[in-house]
């Protein structure tokens, strides 16, 4: 029995996912709960398992694309269960409603839909060779050894419309698939006039055609007229390079698209050849010209520089060489969302601030090793974790969240803290739970591990949700003061700066030992070099006023100050 397997909904209210790659080929055997395949979507990348124990029978999608979820994936053959045919609703449907409008494998000559359906009855009878007979002593189609051909419901009806027989296409997909690429391939090497052919009554079933060869009273294909099933180098271009520069659509196959980023060009400033749907759509050996044409403009101007002609590039460049378009989707575009929502529903004010944490810088010192003997790397910021912490005890609306709805302010009893970690997928933050409940070396192994998962991409959903305020670090690049965006629906954020030598101005007692005057009098200010930490608060305003934002700041920075403080919470 074949189980068909839809993408399921791998996060909270995700619509779809980018299959990032497969992890298994057709007729691999597979166990339930085995890691099929990969998929990103706004939330993270995430595994996802089979869900039986059998042999992967056909996979559905290309690496690449962007899966809806509810889709159909991949499909299995089940152990123990027989095997049939996996035949989606929509083959189906279209192959009962060719075979109840005329005999498999008769092509009408008289009637004008004859072209659409005698396609589509050659594709059936590729997909199943054999089922179909002769009635009344007609003989049959050539049937297909090979067996079923696959390819989506979008391709056959491209197929159809560049009047192709899907028999006669190689698929470059996983296990022979055909794909749109392979449609416009075909049609380019002139693959399609078997089809053209095959659609009047003056050629022999065993007469061999040239590639230009068409008898006089054949009837084109339905869709388009003989000549477009030329060369695509050879039409003329629906528009200028300009007019395409100035294009903000563009139609294409996913493998067009793949193709350009390849060649580095962009997609909507490459010429036209023909339009969908009144848009205009590229093609992918219209894509490889344009990119042979700018490698072509930029020899020539390196030809130019070097001969004294300089500065020609630059000034006149396509915009394709000058301009790269990244896919805005995935993580990148939730954490854009994200800020987007978080900045327009809470009014942000940002409170700057400075503690001397030479203490704390001595304390970390003199425990690193400790804790690296215990296998943990210790950084500051579990230090600021707990400072914080102690810091949301005292000011507890700093650890809220309102209910717009409701029109509530819910102040937590629990402290959950995030900390943001740049990814090369874009800014996660994993959260700590619980850090009022955990020493200072069990906060560090927890966060030292979470930051490592996001990194490698391999963190859970839920080890992201949950946080009641967020800690970011700007100061691990050299940054000093920032004004962050609050990770909504928090009402507040912490970035820290870069710990920094400054001069400051102590008393003589908090200054390294300076001997006494002879009265006994201690000594009196001096300047001297400390160790600063910058600190920038972001606050939702409509919780809490500037005034606790800064009693907040300054309860942290007295526990940052002196860190033997935490000791007592």
């Amino acid at each position: 029995m074949v189980r068909e397997f839809k993408l399921p909904d791998v996060g909270e209210g995700v619509a779809e996912g980018e299959l990032v790659s497969w992890l298994v080929e057709e007729g691999d055997t597979v166990s339930e709960d085995q890691p099929v395949a990969e998929v990103e979507t706004d939330k993270a990348l995430v595994e996802v398992p089979a869900p039986v124990n059998g042999t992967v029978r056909e996979l559905r999608a290309e690496a690449g694309e962007m899966v809806p979820v509810g889709i159909v994936i991949i499909t299995f053959d089940v152990e123990g269960e027989p095997v049939e045919d996996a035949v989606s609703e929509d083959e189906k449907t279209e192959s009962e409603a060719v075979r109840s409008s005329e005999p498999p494998g008769v092509d009408e000559p008289g009637d004008e839909d004859g072209d659409e359906a005698g396609e589509t009855t050659a594709d059936a009878d590729t997909e199943h060779a054999g089922d179909l007979g002769a009635t009344g002593g007609e003989t049959d189609k050539p049937a297909t050894p090979e067996g079923r051909v696959f390819a989506p419901p979008r391709v056959r009806r491209l197929a159809r419309e560049e009047g192709l027989s899907l028999g006669e296409i190689r698929g470059s997909g996983p296990g022979g698939r055909i794909t749109e690429a392979d449609v416009y391939d075909a049609v380019e090497e002139g693959s399609g006039e078997s089809a053209v052919a095959a659609s009047t009554d003056a050629v022999d079933a065993g007469e061999e055609t040239g590639e230009s060869a068409q008898p006089a009273d054949s009837t084109e294909p339905r869709g388009e007229p003989a000549t477009d099933l030329q060369t695509r180098s050879e039409r003329q271009p629906l528009e200028s390079a300009s007019e395409a520069a100035d294009r903000e659509r563009t139609l294409a196959a996913p493998a067009t698209r793949r193709l350009a980023r390849e060649e580095g060009v962009d997609l909507d400033a490459v010429p036209a050849t023909e339009e969908r749907d009144g848009e205009a759509f590229v093609t992918p050996e219209a894509v490889r010209e344009y990119a042979e044409a700018q490698r072509r403009a930029q020899e020539a101007d390196a030809a130019a520089v070097s001969a004294g002609a300089g500065g020609r590039a630059e000034t006149e460049a396509e915009p394709g060489q000058r301009e790269e378009r990244i896919p805005y989707r995935g993580v990148r575009k939730a954490i854009g969302d994200q800020m987007e929502r978080s900045k327009y529903t809470a009014p942000h004010v940002t409170h700057f601030d400075d503690v001397d944490v030479t203490e704390l810088v001595e304390t970390r010192t003199r425990l690193k090793e400790r804790a690296e003997a215990q296998g943990i790397r210790l950084t500051y910021m579990p230090f600021v974790m707990k400072a914080v912490v102690a810091a949301l005890k005292e000011y507890p609306l700093l650890n809220s969240q309102l209910d717009e709805e409701n029109e509530e302010i819910v102040q937590k009893n629990y402290y959950n803290v995030g900390v943001a970690v740049a990814t090369e997928a874009g800014l996660m933050v994993p959260v700590v739970e619980n850090v009022d409940r955990k020493g200072l070396l069990q906060v560090a192994s927890e966060m030292n591990e979470l930051i490592q998962k996001a990194k490698d991409r391999s963190i859970a959903l839920e080890e992201m949700q949950g946080g009641t305020f967020t800690i970011t670090n700007v100061g691990g690049i050299g940054g000093t003061y920032a004004t962050p965006i609050i990770n909504h629906p928090e009402v507040g954020i912490l970035a820290l700066g870069s710990i920094e030598e400054k001069p400051r101005v102590v008393d003589g007692s908090e200054a390294p030992r300076a001997s006494d005057d002879a009265s006994g009098e201690t000594a009196s200010k001096e300047i001297v070099p400390r160790h600063v930490l910058p600190l920038s608060l972001s606050f939702d305003h409509r919780v809490l006023d500037g005034a606790i934002a800064a009693r907040f700041t300054n309860t942290l920075a007295e526990y940052l100050r002196d860190p033997e403080l935490l000791l007592l919470e």
